[in-house]
């Protein structure tokens, strides 16, 4: 999904789409598969949603940051039937005792970016986790 000509990617990222559709655990899917993505430092401004790559941009741009890595993995699920009822939040946060900062993609109750191998229960952040900006996301529908 991050090789080939744009027409390629664009492909490969529908068929996985697809896939997602009757996944079993379709986030770890995701999560797996954003983690093939070659890492670059900060390539888009998390603070500024209207500068924020759209799905066909970060497609054809191929350039993922962690922040374009959560948008990525926001735009898989969010273009699925699966998930069209599914309420999306992006959190830029913090965790004050290690001094930490975080992009999460949270879906309903479940968070993706904490553990960069799996997905979390909301439940499991320590109590030392402070989101300093949520972004509510669409619905598709």
């Amino acid at each position: 999904m991050f090789n080939g000509t744009y027409e390629q990617r664009l492909s490969d990222w529908h068929s996985f789409r697809n896939t997602l559709e009757h996944s079993k655990d379709p986030l770890q899917d995701v999560i797996n598969q954003y983690n093939q993505a070659t890492q670059v430092s900060r390539y888009t401004d998390p603070w500024s949603p209207n500068l924020w790559p759209t799905a066909w941009e970060l497609i054809n741009e191929n350039t993922y940051c962690d922040f374009c890595t959560v948008l990525g993995m926001y735009y898989s699920l969010q273009l699925t039937e699966r998930f069209t009822e599914a309420n999306f939040e992006i959190h830029i946060g913090i965790d004050r005792e290690q001094s930490t900062s975080y992009y999460l993609l949270i879906i309903d109750d479940r968070v993706i970016g904490y553990d960069s191998e799996r997905h979390v229960s909301i439940d499991d952040l320590p109590k030392t986790y402070q989101s300093e900006r949520v972004y509510h996301l669409p619905l598709t529908n």
